[in-house]
């Protein structure tokens, strides 16, 4: 059986194959969906794919909504040459139970796929035409912390966002360039309202995308671009509104185990491959079955039913509250020190991680004791609960095939939330956070993971990180096995507010982090040493 429009002719083949499929017509949420296009979303990537396609694909079920999700991708274009076309859109959804049972089902929602580029005439013509239909209620988006992302380290504009700036609406190649050019063209064409949702997992992710959509904007204006009328029409939250978010739900690599499963079961041409932008991809998604969307109601032009697909809906403080407990608290901290730390250690499955002593405590100490005094309880949901289910459900489960190395990437655009967040805190209520331990013990594990060389001496790969460079460069003369090698090279890295937030050196942590990550070179075994010593 082939994955496609025809292919899901046969029924029969894929009850077999214990695979559901939708009850909607597909070809008429198609066409409506062309028409009157209500949700395009930017990054199509296997989060999007499964949970955000699967909230879709919820509400087509029940007849609460008539049309799809548009996909658009501003970066690895050989996503949608390579995943989308080939199979209609489809994606075969594969939940991970912890028992090791799993659930099948093709999700049909994903109407039209579009690279979304100026350099393509046609596709870009497409983008237009979205944003200028008054039908348009929402444009979100999962394309990573670093996709809303203007500056670099050291505060100035990224060479590409300068000349994004420097082109106006019509030259814009970034993805704020062009949601920003978008934009403008739905103003010119009618000035209709629209809601910009970010679900990317990162703090007070809808003012991060408010605030880069408003530079770029800005910038425009002060070269002629666009006149302040068009300023004062994304300004307004009545037209153009900006809703906080908070997404929950681990979604790793596509395990080439279950692709040889699907393809055993009779469904051809399965299994993962990496695109050229070193994306891991696959016809299907793999992915753990708990799952959290917390989105603030304020959408100007109206919305789908989201909450009929369980997605909570709410005001921003509790939407703020709900991702600070866990994007800063909860899970996110604990994924980044085991991501690490599993690279140091040799690990290759997170699940595999939490049965290692030192580890599985290290991740206790930062969610339950280090989190919990400085964590908002957002009512919707349980701190305690969400925590608990992490530690001893979630991230020990062995079939989901997620690896320290993906959660490795974009570290250093990730670190500042996880970590600096909750150190903020410490400094508001105690004047500093000299009492953390275990947060401090994770910085250093990352410093010591950037020095690329593992417990036992030897080299590794880093994940990629757009800073990488950068910070490699700042730990220059520092040698493994040679602790009187490390200076003040960290002090670059530490007293980089940009990176934590905060100043670490004012924070009154930094000296700590400093003498652990000497304490992580003194030769083999020292980071296992070193964890052992404070996790005591």
């Amino acid at each position: 059986m082939r994955m496609t429009l025809e292919g899901l002719c046969d029924r029969e083949g894929w009850k077999r194959a214990g695979v559901a499929l939708p009850s909607y017509d597909i070809e008429s949420v198609r066409a409506r969906t062309v028409k009157n296009p209500a949700w395009v979303h930017f990054g199509a990537g296997n989060i999007f794919r499964m949970f955000i396609g699967g909230i879709a694909d919820s509400l087509l079920e029940q007849n609460l909504c008539k049309t799809g999700i548009i996909c658009a991708e501003t970066f690895s274009f050989d996503i949608i040459d390579e995943i989308y076309k080939p199979y209609d859109n489809l994606v075969l959804a594969v939940t991970l139970r912890p028992d090791g049972s799993s659930d099948r089902r093709i999700i049909a929602s994903l109407s039209e796929a579009v690279r979304s580029s100026p350099s393509n005439a046609a596709e870009w013509e497409r983008m237009k035409q979205i944003f200028a239909s008054p039908s348009l209620q929402m444009a979100s988006f999962t394309i990573t912390e670093k996709g809303y992302a203007l500056t670099n380290a050291d505060g100035g504009f990224l060479p590409y966002i300068q000349g994004d700036m420097e082109k106006g609406p019509c030259g814009a190649t970034s993805a704020m360039g062009q949601v920003t050019a978008l934009l403008f063209h739905r103003f010119v064409s009618g000035a209709s309202p629209v809601a910009l949702v970010s679900m990317d997992n990162c703090s007070r992710n809808g003012k991060k995308l408010r605030d880069s959509v408003m530079t770029m904007a800005e910038k425009w204006l002060l070269k002629g671009f666009v006149g302040r009328d068009f300023i004062e029409y994304i300004s307004d939250e009545k037209r153009v509104s900006f809703p906080w978010s908070m997404i929950d739900k681990i979604t790793p690599r596509p395990s080439e185990e279950i692709g040889r499963e699907l393809e055993s079961s009779g469904i051809e041409n399965m299994r993962p491959f990496v695109t050229e932008k070193k994306t891991f991809i696959a016809p299907f998604v793999n992915a753990e079955g708990p799952q959290y969307l917390v989105i603030e109601d304020n959408f100007p032009n109206g919305r789908p039913s989201l909450e009929k697909a369980g997605v909570y809906m709410t005001d921003r403080d509790t939407v703020n509250s709900v991702e600070r407990m866990k994007v800063t608290t909860c899970l996110n901290p604990l994924h980044t020190a085991l991501a690490v730390y599993g690279c140091l250690l040799g690990y290759k499955l997170i699940a595999d991680e939490m049965k290692d002593a030192e580890l599985s405590e290290l991740v206790r100490r930062i969610g339950l004791s280090e989190g919990m005094p400085v964590v908002t309880n957002p009512g919707i949901l349980s701190p305690e609960q969400f925590v608990d289910e992490v530690i001893n459900t979630r991230l020990p489960n062995p079939f989901v095939p997620d690896t320290p190395q993906r959660i490795s990437c974009d570290t250093s655009q990730k670190v500042g939330i996880r970590f600096g967040e909750t150190i903020k805190s410490y400094v508001e209520k105690y004047g500093d956070a000299s009492k953390l331990e275990a947060i401090p013990l994770a910085i250093a594990g990352w410093c010591r993971y950037l020095l690329a060389v593992d417990d036992d001496g030897n080299s590794f790969e880093l994940s990629p990180d757009p800073m990488a460079d950068e910070l490699r460069a700042s730990l220059a003369g520092i040698v493994w096995n040679k602790p009187e090698s490390c200076g003040d090279q960290l002090r670059k890295i530490l007293a980089n507010d940009k990176i934590f937030g905060i100043d670490l050196y004012e924070a009154g942590i930094a000296a700590k982090v400093e003498s652990m990550f000497r304490e992580e070179l003194l030769g083999a075994g020292a980071v296992r040493a070193t964890l052992k010593k404070h996790l005591a």
